[in-house]
Parts: C-alpha cells; structure tokens; sequence
C-alpha cells in the first residue's frame, strides 16, 4: 500500500533496489556556535552532538538511572587530538557502525555519515584527509555530512563535490529549525535564512543532495510558522527534510525556560497533528527522512514519556489515511 507521504526507506529501496544504512561517524569536529570551553551553543543543545547509538557506550549506563540533570555531558573538546588520532578514530567507528548494522539487519549497502556536531567546521586540508581516509575504508552507496548553512563555504562545496564520482549520491544535512528568523536569533543559532537560501543554492548548484532539519513546536511558534517554513522548503527545492519535535535536554537554556514555566513542549497528540499540517504543505517530491526526535530519555527533560518512532509513525499514517491526506495535498 502506498503510504501517505515519501518514506525514507522506500525511497532508498526506490533508488538503489533494496536497503542502505546509515553507518555514523564522530569525527571529533566542534561547532562555530560554541566556546573553546563548550559554553554557548544554541538554546537547544547540550553539548552532546548527535551520534549513533552504538557509539553511545557511556550513555547505556546512565540511561538506567532515569533522568541525569548533573554529570551527563561530557567536557567540550577544543582539542580533538592529532589528525592521525581522528582518522584511527573514524576507521574504529565505521568497523564498529558496519558490523552493528550487519548483525542487526543483515546489511548489505552501506551511507557514510558525519553525523555528530558540524562536519565542515576545520580547515579545508583537515576535511579532505578525514573525508577521503573514511571514504577509502569500504565502498558507500551514499556519503552523508551533517552541517550548519554558515559553515558551507565555496571551497568546502567544491571539496564534496570532488566525491559524487566515488559514490552514488553525495549529500548534505543543513540545520535550518525554522523560517521565522526571530526563532533562530530566540535560540541563539547566530545564521539568517539568506544564508540557509544561499547554502542550498551553492549545493544544488554542484548536484549534491539537500536534507533540511526543522524544529516544530518552537516557543511562540504555530501554523503559521509551519507554513513558512514548509514554504521556504518548497521555495529552495530541497530534496529531503528532517523533523524534530522540540525536546528540552538537561542542562540548556531551553531547560532554564522550562523551569520557569516559559516553554512547554508538544504532547504526542499536537505532535502528530504538527507534523501532519506541514507534510500536507510540503512538496510531495520531498522525501521524509525523520519526524521526531530520537535523544535517550536521560537527557531529555521534556516530553519525558513519549513512544518510539514506529508507533508515532503508525499514528502519522493512521490518522493521515483515515481523512484521505497526502503529503503536498495542501501545496
């Protein structure tokens, strides 16, 4: 049966005739957001970076103690080491990712992702060794790096175009959260939207593939917001689009606001009542590559309770069906 908007996995099985998974790598970049002494950041973040979960050793632990308010994030490192440390480093991780995703799901394709923190955030020599030394450890279907639009450069693009003939489709994760720029200056992320356009523009000007993170339930935001920023979407052309719902992490200022009574997050029902507002005004073209957020309970102070991704996809596609909706019937 044909689900109501362009799956993630469907689309790969589309492409490439079957499954590809992700392998994700933390190659110890920092973020342009941040201090050396980790302080800063957006509203949002707790300093933790988004990794794979089986390179969440520390966290398996700590995750059995319910929520963790003190002592969860780790020191923010200035100094990631040698280049020499990172690249051992990344080989170890994509060794580790691989047999994970082969004993859990018989694997076969593999993607090359940069995933945690912003992975064109070094020099443009550091880039290249670390891209081409992770590249050259197996063959990837897809090679995948995680970024903010103010970190994309002309000769950082240039740099990942140099990679499409190695791979079957070269992509790039921008962190956009929102078309409402009061939102953005609110949670502290230091771009505009110009800069998110003209990012898009250089990329899809070099044939690499665009996924754009977006934040529903930012405070003071509604429909309207979600409409905007759907429109800005469909405006730039881009080819995939992330959704998180708003999740306060232990430790920000965004959990500041919280104690003091000024944000509260969505309930699953306004959750999938969101996400299925701005599906219907998002090109049916786009292809859905996340809906919710997926940060371990121990970190997250709100919504503390809140069910995994199939059931709340179940949900999506339940209540999308039942009415007759498709993504884009509202474009």
């Amino acid at each position: 049966m044909q689900a109501p908007y362009r799956m993630y996995a469907r689309h790969l099985e589309g492409v490439y005739g079957g499954r590809v998974y992700r392998v994700g790598v933390d190659a110890l970049f920092s973020c342009p957001n941040r201090r050396e002494d980790g302080t800063g950041g957006c509203a949002f973040c707790d300093g933790r970076g988004a990794s794979a979960v089986y390179h969440r050793t520390q966290e398996h632990e700590l995750s059995r103690l319910g929520l963790c308010r003190d002592g969860i994030v780790e020191d923010f490192c200035s100094n990631a080491g040698s280049l020499a440390e990172r690249i051992d480093r990344i080989r170890f991780q994509i060794e580790r990712g691989k047999a994970f995703v082969k004993r859990r799901y018989k694997a076969e394709r593999y993607s090359l992702y940069f995933q945690s923190y912003t992975n064109t955030f070094d020099t443009i020599e550091n880039l290249k060794a670390l891209f081409d030394a992770a590249l050259a450890c197996c063959p990837f279907v897809e090679f995948i790096v995680s970024t903010r639009p103010d970190c994309l450069p002309q000769q950082v693009v240039d740099l990942l175009a140099s990679y499409t003939g190695m791979v079957e489709k070269v992509w790039v994760e921008i962190g956009l959260e929102s078309a409402n720029q009061r939102s953005l200056d609110l949670m502290g992320r230091n771009h505009d939207i110009e800069c998110y356009i003209r990012a898009v523009k250089a990329l899809h000007l070099r044939h690499i593939g665009v996924c754009t993170h977006v934040m529903l339930g930012l405070p003071y935001e509604g429909c309207d917001d979600y409409l905007a920023t759907a429109r800005l979407i469909n405006a730039v052309n881009s080819d995939a689009v992330k959704i998180h719902n708003l999740h306060v992490c232990a430790g920000t200022r965004l959990d500041d606001w919280h104690r003091q009574g000024e944000v509260c997050t969505a309930s699953l029902k306004r959750h999938v009542s969101d996400c299925i507002f701005f599906l219907r005004h998002l090109q049916d073209s786009v292809v859905i590559e996340r809906m919710m957020c997926e940060t371990p309970s121990h970190r997250r102070v709100s919504p503390r309770s809140f069910p995994d991704k199939h059931q709340f996809l179940a949900q999506v596609t339940q209540s999308m069906e039942t009415h007759g909706w498709v993504q884009g019937d509202l474009v």
